[in-house]
């Protein structure tokens, strides 16, 4: 596993820290290491306490949650859009924001369907916690994923929308996948690597985890990756995982290092 410092030692440091949660591969956390790989930035990671208070994080960046990043005196940044920005300023190549306007506004639109809220993940985060809080689940477990539910506004009513909203984002970018393989590309935008391949590949962890002599994790975290639902199974078409693993073995680190 990954050194880690913890987020009080972080606070102090200058450089490039990022707090992630060690031993679980959270897919906005492995997006903002994906871009760090591909620019070969170098940081200092800081540890979250997955599902505990983390009272030094909170008091530094009004929030709980993982990744966060802090570039010197400037406020810590806790947003994938915000990270990204800052990321392409530290590193401009290889240049993962399209100069393209259409094609940058594209990618922008994309990356929100999938990591902004009501997107791929915070409705994957619905059906996770809509499964382990059922009644034949071990309490202790399930504590744990109604603490998960409140931060992503969680309710059976929110729940019931979401295989159908994971289901049509699926099948757009599977569509897309298939239509810039028929011009050529094997990239999602255009014909070079951009942060939405990455942040697809490392998104598609919460359909279909890597194995694990690729990506050790927790045997319950995997369990709750692995997708169940009907719905998002059959929008889950094999060109998705096929470019998840093609941006890993062309682009990423494995076995990644959590």
């Amino acid at each position: 596993m990954a050194e880690y410092v913890d987020v009080e030692t972080a606070i102090k440091m200058s450089g490039l820290r990022v707090v992630l949660s060690p031993g679980i591969p959270g897919p906005w956390s492995e997006s903002a290491k994906a871009i760090l790989y591909v620019k070969k930035l170098p940081y200092t990671r800081a540890a979250q306490e997955v599902l505990g208070a983390n009272v030094a994080l909170l008091r530094w960046t009004g929030q709980a949650t993982a990744p966060v990043v802090a570039w010197n005196d400037e406020p810590p940044r806790s947003s994938w859009i915000d990270q990204l920005a800052l990321f392409e300023r530290l590193a401009p190549e290889p240049r993962l924001i399209p100069v393209d306007f259409d094609e940058r506004v594209l990618m922008y639109g994309l990356a929100n369907e999938l990591m902004g809220e009501n997107g791929f993940i915070w409705h994957r985060r619905h059906l996770m916690v809509r499964d382990f809080t059922r009644p034949e689940v071990d309490p202790a477990v399930a504590e744990k994923f109604v603490i998960l539910g409140e931060k992503y506004c969680y309710s059976p009513e929110a729940a019931a929308t979401s295989p159908e909203r994971c289901a049509e984002i699926l099948r757009r970018f599977a569509k897309r996948l298939k239509a810039q393989h028929a011009r050529g590309s094997k990239y999602l935008i255009g014909d070079t690597l951009t942060a939405i391949d990455l942040y697809w590949a490392c998104t598609a962890a919460t359909i279909y985890p890597l194995p694990e002599s690729q990506c050790a994790m927790p045997e319950l975290f995997r369990a709750v990756y692995v997708n169940t639902d009907p719905v998002v199974a059959a929008a889950a078409d094999p060109v998705l995982m096929a470019h998840r693993d093609f941006i890993y073995e062309t682009h990423l680190e494995l076995p990644i290092d959590l």
